[in-house]
């Protein structure tokens, strides 16, 4: 297929003092063996060489184009307001995050999947996140999944398929027709809109490493890692969600054992002098809804003190590695 039958994919990236990465980022973009492409490069009022950088690669190459901020916008809003700037003409839409980048073929393989199936309304595929291969867990013999069926598995299975938005291809129709495609209230935002889109649409999925997620102590991954926030982000997906994918009967358990997780790791949070976390899901809670409840961290703590009296060094390391690893892709 040339350039001139292929779809045109919007590529964005929204760049806030990205510039240690950034030249990688672009060079990425520019080495897709897929050609029909706009790159939009959104610029969230850097300070750094960040717009230097961007607009020297757009002076080289037509495709590239530059948009600046006229102020500093919050993470998610930087996102919505980026995909804002894409064409009308594009079929598809694709991140690719400033601090990270994509492996030659990814576009290519992509658009592939999505070409072939028409209901496909989101792409995924391998991700590389540092040292470590994530998305594993589907069909090799298979690249459409029913959309209804991978958010199931995501929930009751804990079948996580779809990494950030830096991992995933989206149909461009889908993301105009929302004002703004991302919840800003919500740091998980890109698991979410999967959320969305899949109950009337189908996933696809490209078995080969597409992409990759860089790991650093500031990015937002970090960040959620820290507060847990995996946590507050299952718990909104199964408010907003959880009845149009589960059953009555599976969406009560689920709930429940998700709630008593969550007053858990509350209590540990307490016990621990993480104040920090600890503010963070009840500021949390109040806003989904929930008041907070102090028999259920009552009896997550003395839960948490039954763990440690029988084990502490086993307890303390849970506490602090597996609870770690949030429920949700990083946003």
């Amino acid at each position: 297929m040339n350039s001139t039958s292929q779809p045109l994919v919007s590529i964005v990236t929204p760049v806030y003092n990205g510039a240690e990465f950034l030249s990688e980022c672009i060079e990425s973009v520019l080495a897709q063996t897929y050609q029909n492409w706009e790159y939009i490069i959104v610029n969230n009022c850097s300070t750094d060489e960040s717009l230097e950088i961007a607009s020297r690669y757009a002076a080289r190459d037509s495709r590239i184009h530059v948009h600046s901020n006229p102020h500093f916008l919050d993470v998610i809003a930087n996102h919505n307001a980026s995909l804002r700037q894409i064409s009308l003409e594009s079929k598809y839409c694709k991140f690719v995050f400033a601090d990270d980048w994509i492996f030659p073929e990814c576009i290519q393989r992509m658009v592939a999947v999505a070409e072939q199936f028409p209901s496909v309304g989101i792409v995924g595929a391998y991700v590389l996140q540092g040292q470590e291969v994530r998305c594993a867990g589907l069909p090799y013999d298979r690249t459409m999944f029913d959309g209804r069926e991978i958010c199931r598995k995501h929930l009751l299975d804990r079948l996580y398929v779809f990494e950030s938005a830096n991992a995933v291809l989206y149909r461009a129709d889908l993301v105009r027709q929302r004002a703004d495609f991302y919840d800003e209230r919500n740091i998980h935002a890109d698991t979410e809109i999967c959320f969305v889109l899949l109950k009337t649409t189908d996933f696809g999925f490209v078995h080969q490493l597409l992409t990759y997620t860089r790991v650093r102590p500031e990015s937002l991954a970090q960040i959620s890692t820290d507060l847990h926030t995996g946590h507050a982000g299952t718990l909104q997906i199964l408010l907003l969600h959880g009845r149009d994918y589960l059953t009555q009967q599976e969406f009560g358990r689920l709930f429940q054992d998700h709630i008593t997780s969550y007053y858990k790791f509350l209590g540990k949070c307490f016990l621990l002098g993480k104040s920090k976390p600890l503010n963070y899901h009840k500021r949390r809670l109040a806003e989904l809804g929930i008041n907070f409840c102090w028999s259920r961290f009552v009896s997550g703590m003395f839960s948490t003190i039954g763990e440690f009296a029988l084990n502490p060094k086993s307890t303390i390391e849970k506490f602090l590695k597996t609870e770690s690893q949030t429920y949700l892709a990083r946003s």
